[in-house]
C-alpha cells in the first residue's frame, strides 16, 4: 500500500514537467506515486468543470507504459473514479472515445522520444487540455490516498471500433481499390488496425517491419536507415505508397509512390486543400508553402505544440465553418465538423495520423502522391535536431543568434549571409537574405535542440540542416 502524500510537493520533486505535449520525462522518475499525483490533480481539475465517474485510459508500446497506467487506474479507483482500459490504442482513438463519452481521458505515452522516457497526455470530455488547464494541475494540493496497484484490468476495444468507423463513414469502401499499400509497422501502437483500415477501403496491404523492441520513430528527424528501408520496400512490393506513424499513432509518415517520406506540413497542407479548409492554424515552423499557394482564407501562425493550434480555434471558428490545423510533424487537427463526400466528419482537436493521410491517397486518385507535391510552391523543408543537448545550451545559442547574429551566422558557416527578418515567437527564426529559413529552438519534450530550414531545393534544404547542426556542435557559447 503507497501511504498519504501531498500531490503538490510530490509533482515538484519528480523530476517531470509539462512539454509541448503532455507531462513527459525520465521512466525512473515516473514512480506509482509521481503518475497517481499527476492522475488525481487532473480529475480534480476536470471535476471543477465537469460531472463524471469514470475516465478513459490507452497506452502506447513502451515498456514502460503498463506499469504507468496500473498506477493512475489504482489511484483513480481509490477515489471512486471507474476506468475504461483501452490498452495499447492510437492517442486519436482514445480522444474520438472519450469526445463521445463527455469523459476525461489520460494516455500513457512519450511518443517518440527515447524508450527510456515517457508521458502521461490528458484530454478533457472536449479534447486536448489547455496550457492554463496545466497550470491547474500543478496547483492542485491535495493529499494521495492509499491505494494499491493491481494487474491492469480487461482490455476494452469500442475505441478502436470508433476509430475505424469515423473514417468508414466518410471515405468509400472501393477508395484504395487497386493500391498497394505497405504499413510499416514497427512498434506503432496503432499496427494491428491499420491493416483492417486500409483493407476495408479496398487497398491490398503488406505489413512491413514490426518489432518486438520499441522504436522511437521521429517524423520530423527520420532516419536514413528508415528512408532507404522504406525504397527497397517501394521496390520489392510495388507499393503505390508506405503509411506508418509516430509511436502513439498521432503523427503520420506517407511515401510517394517512390519511396519518399513526404515532409508532415506539406502532406497536411495537400489534406487540408482536398478538405476544403478555409482556415488554418499552424505552428511557426510550418513550410511556408501554406501562404503562398493561397489555398486558405486565414492561415494563423503559433508556437509549436499541439495545445497552441488547438487555442486559436475558437477564434477562427466565429468567422470560418471549416477550420483545421496541422503540425510540421505530420499530426492533423480538425478543429470544427466539416462534410467530406456528403457526410459529416466530427472535429477531433488533437493530432491524427489516418486523417490525412487517406485524404492525401483520396486526392491523389488514379494519379501519383508525387505529382500533387510538384503543384506546390518551390519551398523546401528539412529538419533534425541534435538528441542530449541541455535545453540551457540551446537558449544561450539562440540568445547569442539575437546579440550577435552576423558572428552566430558566421560560426554556422554561413558568414556570406545576412538575417533580414527575425521570428521570436518560438525559439529563433531568421529569414536570411537569399530566402532561405534558419529556425533553432530547444524541444519541450526531450533535452534536444531542433533544426528546421527552408531553401529552394530539397538537397539544399538537407545540406542547410546538416550544416548548421554539425557547426552548432562546435561552437562556443
Amino acid at each position: 500500500m503507497i501511504k498519504p502524500l501531498d500531490s503538490s510537493m510530490i509533482i515538484q520533486e519528480s523530476g517531470i514537467h509539462f512539454g509541448t505535449s503532455g507531462a513527459r520525462g525520465l521512466v525512473a522518475d515516473f514512480k506509482p506515486e509521481v503518475c497517481a499525483a499527476f492522475c488525481l490533480s487532473f480529475i480534480q481539475v476536470m471535476q471543477q468543470s465537469y460531472s463524471f465517474n469514470r475516465i478513459a485510459l490507452g497506452i502506447d508500446n513502451r515498456p514502460s507504459s503498463p506499469d504507468l497506467a496500473a498506477a493512475c487506474i489504482a489511484a483513480a479507483n481509490a477515489i471512486g473514479v471507474e476506468v475504461d482500459y483501452y490498452g495499447v490504442i492510437p492517442t486519436p482513438a482514445l480522444a474520438v472515445t472519450s469526445m463521445e463519452d463527455k469523459i476525461p481521458a489520460i494516455m500513457v505515452t512519450g511518443s517518440h522520444i527515447p524508450f527510456d522516457r515517457n508521458g502521461l497526455k490528458f484530454y478533457r470530455p472536449d479534447g486536448e487540455i489547455s496550457k492554463e488547464d496545466e497550470i491547474s494541475i500543478l496547483a492542485v494540493n491535495t493529499t494521495l490516498p492509499s491505494f494499491k496497484v493491481l494487474p491492469l484490468p480487461r482490455v476494452q476495444i469500442k475505441a478502436v471500433e470508433n476509430y475505424l468507423a469515423r473514417y468508414f463513414n466518410v471515405f468509400s469502401t472501393d477508395l484504395l481499390k487497386g493500391k498497394h499499400i505497405g504499413i510499416y509497422e514497427h512498434s506503432s501502437a496503432g499496427r494491428d488496425l491499420y491493416t483492417m483500415l486500409f483493407e476495408k477501403l479496398g487497398a491490398t496491404v503488406f505489413t512491413l517491419g514490426r518489432s518486438d523492441s520499441f522504436v522511437p520513430i521521429d517524423t520530423e528527424a527520420v532516419s536514413l536507415a528508415d528512408i532507404e528501408i522504406a525504397q527497397n520496400w517501394q521496390r520489392e512490393y510495388q507499393l503505390d505508397a508506405i503509411f506508418s506513424t509516430d509511436g502513439d499513432g498521432d503523427r503520420p509518415l506517407l511515401t510517394d509512390e517512390i519511396g519518399n517520406y513526404l515532409r508532415g506540413d506539406v502532406l497536411c497542407l495537400l489534406a487540408a486543400q482536398y478538405l476544403n479548409i478555409e482556415a488554418l492554424a499552424v505552428p511557426v515552423s510550418c513550410n511556408s508553402s501554406i501562404e503562398v499557394c493561397e489555398a486558405f482564407n486565414t492561415v494563423r501562425r503559433t508556437k509549436i505544440g499541439s495545445p497552441y493550434v488547438i487555442a486559436e480555434f475558437q477564434d477562427l471558428i466565429r468567422s470560418s465553418d471549416r477550420v483545421a490545423g496541422f503540425e510540421a510533424n505530420g499530426g492533423f487537427l480538425l478543429g470544427s465538423d466539416i462534410v467530406v463526400n456528403g457526410a459529416t466528419l466530427s472535429a477531433l482537436p488533437t493530432r491524427d495520423a489516418v486523417l490525412p493521410a487517406l485524404a492525401v491517397l483520396a486526392m491523389a486518385g488514379k494519379g501519383t502522391i508525387s505529382g500533387l507535391v510538384k503543384r506546390l510552391p518551390n519551398i523546401f523543408t528539412a529538419s533534425d535536431r541534435i538528441q542530449n543537448f541541455p535545453r540551457e545550451q540551446s537558449l544561450l545559442v539562440i540568445e547569442k543568434g539575437l546579440s550577435e547574429p552576423l558572428l552566430v551566422l558566421s560560426q554556422l558557416g554561413l558568414g556570406d549571409l545576412n538575417a533580414v527578418k527575425y521570428d521570436v515567437t518560438d525559439g529563433l527564426r531568421m529569414t536570411l537574405n537569399n530566402g532561405e529559413v534558419v529556425h533553432l529552438r530547444p524541444s519541450g519534450n526531450a533535452p534536444e535542440l531542433r533544426c528546421y530550414v527552408e531553401a529552394n531545393s530539397q538537397n539544399r534544404a538537407q545540406e542547410l540542416v546538416r550544416l548548421v547542426l554539425n557547426n552548432i556542435e562546435n561552437m562556443q557559447v
